[in-house]
């Protein structure tokens, strides 16, 4: 979606400065895992670079600033780099760090669609009359850590507030994307007086209530590719992005959800060869979201990484996983407080990975510490290629309400069917000046209809 006039988008949008209605409830956007610009900032120094998302010496500079172990003690995720800090930066309301994550004059001029996030959305929030700093914020936060720590629910609790004062004392909307879904929902629970003086309404896009089996438990296995194709080459490395989520509160509290009454229970398969007595033979073991612990654990019992010459030991970590655990017990017994509008948006239509499996009845896995140099085979439901539709519909919710579009996980956030909707629920046009393209809204489908 184009929004204004302006062909070339590292101009930003044209009438940003210009009159918005008062009349508009502020609209605070949360982004997701991955979803926010990173800075590492000298301790010493105070200069900062970008080390997430970047495009040039991408590899290097997020083993050099941004590689990380948990620290039990503070239940937070501390770079190696001693004399770094990775900082989120502020800039535009907090709009600069979710809009394009590589935000680079070169990337911007050819509009390269994998570094562009809330990008599309601001600018079509603003053409609705939205202004920035007025009526419109965003949170951007680091999702390297758990989705209820202090740091992050103080950051959340100072927008919702800044965004309610700025706005005239008007109540807030939240517009979460994936992961950043989880986060509000942690924020709502634990501190439920902040959330119903500040919010109205909240939406979710493509969040991961109940987990991203088949991406989550493979993330922990061998890694994570955030860029496909040819991209892929100048990006961070599968195995580099692995070593990181290993040690990340966040990624644990995605795993399977196992109290959740899934209409196929997801799974890990692994083609295992079996010594005895002298002969082989071949196995197919299976591994349901409670027995892949020990999977996980044989797995990743010698996994390390080199760093400036020593060795670090990154073996599964259960500190996390106790961690995450409590994060879950809260998700699980999370309740919206009277008065809140609740909507939800999951993505439909894309082959979503569901069971993993390693290896093969050829080609088997001996000992289990293979599984993290082996290329998984999928089993796929329906959803947006990330999340499984059934996780992301948060079906315990009251929602006025719940709909599926055709779109994957990233591009929800600049479907054109999920900003028709948002539009009806916010109560606003798109603006029909001389500056933008996009026309009033007319019908949208029904409940039903989106579902189908």
């Amino acid at each position: 979606m184009f929004g204004d006039c302006s062909f070339c988008p590292c101009f930003g949008n044209l009438w940003s400065n210009g009159q918005a209605d008062v009349d508009l409830d502020p609209i605070l956007l949360v982004s997701g895992m991955g979803g926010s610009i990173l800075n590492a900032k000298r301790k010493k120094f105070g200069f900062e670079s970008r080390v997430w998302v970047r495009i040039l010496l991408a590899d290097l500079e997020f083993r050099r600033k941004l590689w990380s172990v948990y620290n039990p003690k503070t239940g937070y995720t501390e770079s190696l780099d001693d004399d770094t800090e990775i900082v989120v930066p502020d800039d535009d309301y907090g709009l600069y760090a979710i809009d394009v994550l590589d935000p680079s004059f070169v990337l911007k001029l050819i509009h390269f669609t994998e570094v562009y996030h809330f990008h599309d959305m601001i600018d079509m929030l603003v053409g609705c009359g939205y202004k920035k700093g007025t009526t419109l914020f965003g949170y951007g936060y680091d999702f390297r850590q758990s989705n209820r720590m202090d740091k992050l629910m103080e950051g959340l609790k100072v927008k919702l507030e800044t965004a309610y004062k700025a706005s005239g004392n008007r109540k807030v909307t939240i517009i979460s994307h994936s992961m950043g879904g989880l986060l509000v929902l942690c924020f709502m629970s634990l501190h439920k007086d902040v959330f119903t003086k500040f919010v109205n309404k909240w939406i979710t896009i493509a969040s991961p209530f109940q987990g991203a089996p088949g991406c989550i438990n493979d993330s922990l296995l061998t890694g994570l590719q955030f860029v496909e194709g040819i991209a892929s080459f100048f990006f961070v490395a599968r195995w580099t992005m692995h070593q990181l989520l290993i040690e990340c509160p966040s990624i644990y509290e995605m795993m399977t959800n196992p109290d959740f009454k899934w209409e196929k229970q997801p799974k890990i398969e692994v083609w295992r060869k079996q010594s005895s007595d002298g002969e082989s033979s071949v196995k197919l073991e299976s591994y349901g979201p409670v027995e892949s612990i020990s999977l996980f654990e044989e797995a990743l019992k010698n996994n390390e990484l080199n760093y400036s010459g020593n060795k670090i030991a990154l073996p599964f970590n259960f500190s996390i996983l106790e961690w995450a655990a409590g994060t879950r017990e809260i998700v699980n017994n999370a309740q919206l407080p009277d008065g809140i509008s609740y909507y939800n948006i999951y993505g439909t239509s894309f082959d979503t990975p569901f069971d993993v499996c390693y290896g093969s009845e050829t080609e088997p896995i001996e000992d289990l510490s293979e599984i993290c140099h082996t290329m998984p085979q999928y089993s796929y439901v329906d959803g947006d290629g990330t999340v499984p539709a059934e996780s992301a519909k948060a079906d315990g919710f009251p929602a006025i309400e719940r709909v599926g579009v055709a779109a994957d996980h990233r591009g929800l956030l600049r479907d054109k069917t999920v900003f028709q909707y948002i539009k009806k629920w916010l109560g606003v046009e798109q603006n029909t000046s001389k500056h933008s393209k996009a026309s009033r809204v007319t019908s949208i489908p029904s409940n039903h209809d989106a579902c189908a």
